[in-house]
């Protein structure tokens, strides 16, 4: 029987596919067309918490589609009101808005923010971002982003942001000297497009301090991070800290699409009817998802299995590219992993692929693994034993 061809020749060419159609998945693999296993440590791009055909999560959802799919915000949803008071009780929180992505929940932040500073009497709000940053692809969301790859062709970008480096509390109180303008700060804990660049848990107690001090919303985007990732509920705290505004979206609904935006006192009644809303957001579906994979996650220890597992494959890559000239550092936390090379290394997801391993390259260097918070320590070791001869290989080149 021959192979079937990848190919989608009526779908828009907006991404550098690798020539790969996934069929089913179980656990932490999944097949393709043809019947190739592949060990996923990308899980959809931190989407897949719970892997592929969890045997809780599956009948929880199939169950949800024979009742109601969807109904619009003219009504109540009784499983929004659910997911948001459990949401509210993770983070220590006020209230939550949902809508279906991590772009429109980071829409919606720097919405809050635009308000809060009119509110406040000023014409023209600034937020500030950082360096490295991705926020998504909307005209805002690109303009928030600091990547200028991205942004090249989609000018003019939206003004009312400032730029300022990680980890530098100097930079920021520089950046914003003497502006009154100033209305929030907004970040991922850890940069996950950018290059899995964490935020010291010293700077970001300072900038909640300044935030404080300054009456300025703290805006974290926990939306690649957050959701057990790194071994707590959402990476900002590790760091003790609380912020005003938080987006979450990827591994919230384990691959059904729901995004959120969560709101501490400061930040809670800025919206009123009429200032922001969605078609799809908070449908009842996307809600039981949103459930049912904090339930599954709670019943089944997955925090803590982040942090253990993660630990290990940290701990494991570490020794194998131990004293390797090319690696030039392994950043992150829990199943939130990146491990820089001193040149750009795209060509490994292709030869990870072939491998049966699917992995990212992000910032052109820096391989990013982001597996389901499910992952065992033998699939941990597996990772390490089908990366580790290939990044090393590539190096040798």
């Amino acid at each position: 029987m021959s192979a079937i061809e990848a190919s989608s020749p009526h779908t828009m060419n907006t991404y550098g596919r690798l020539p790969i159609a996934l069929s089913h998945g179980q656990g932490a693999y999944v097949w393709d067309v043809n019947g190739k296993r592949y060990l996923d440590a990308l899980a959809g791009i931190a989407v897949n918490t719970l892997g592929h055909n969890h045997p809780k999560f599956v009948p929880a959802i199939q169950d949800q589609v024979a009742k109601i799919i969807h109904s619009c915000n003219y009504y109540h949803v009784p499983n929004q009101e659910k997911l948001a008071a459990k949401l509210v009780e993770l983070s220590g929180m006020t209230n939550a808005f949902f809508c279906s992505t991590g772009l429109e929940a980071n829409e919606a932040a720097i919405k809050l923010a635009r308000k809060y500073g009119h509110d406040r009497g000023i014409e023209r709000p600034q937020i500030v971002v950082y360096e490295k940053a991705f926020h998504g692809r909307s005209i805002a969301t690109l303009s928030a982003t600091g990547n200028e790859k991205v942004q090249k062709g989609f000018g003019p970008l939206v003004e009312g942001f400032i730029r300022v480096p990680l980890n530098d509390i100097d930079a920021l109180k520089q950046a914003t000297e003497g502006n009154r303008d100033v209305v929030a700060v907004f970040f991922e804990t850890i940069q996950g497009e950018g290059g899995i660049n964490p935020m010291r848990t010293e700077y970001l107690r300072q900038v909640r301090k300044l935030c404080d001090d300054r009456q300025w919303l703290l805006m974290i985007d926990e939306v690649q991070c957050g959701m057990g990732r790194t071994g707590k509920w959402f990476a900002h705290q590790w760091a003790g800290i609380v912020p005003d505004v938080m987006p979450l979206a990827k591994g919230l609904g384990s691959g059904v699409p729901v995004g959120a935006v969560l709101a501490g006192p400061r930040a809670a009644d800025i919206f009123q009817p009429g200032n922001h809303g969605t078609t799809f957001g908070g449908n009842p579906l996307a809600m039981r998802a949103g459930i049912e994979t904090i339930r599954i996650m709670e019943e089944d220890g997955l925090l803590e299995n982040a942090a253990r597992v993660g630990a290990r494959l940290r701990d494991s890559l570490a020794r194998e590219f131990s004293g390797l000239a090319g690696v030039k550092e392994i950043r992150g936390q829990g199943l939130m992993l990146g491990i820089e090379l001193a040149r750009n290394c795209t060509v490994l997801t292709q030869r990870a692929a072939d491998a049966g391993l699917l992995i990212s390259v992000t910032a052109d260097n820096v391989v990013r693994l982001l597996p389901p918070l499910i992952l065992t320590e033998s699939e941990a070791d597996e990772i390490v034993a089908l990366l580790a001869p290939l990044v090393k290989a590539f190096l040798s080149e």
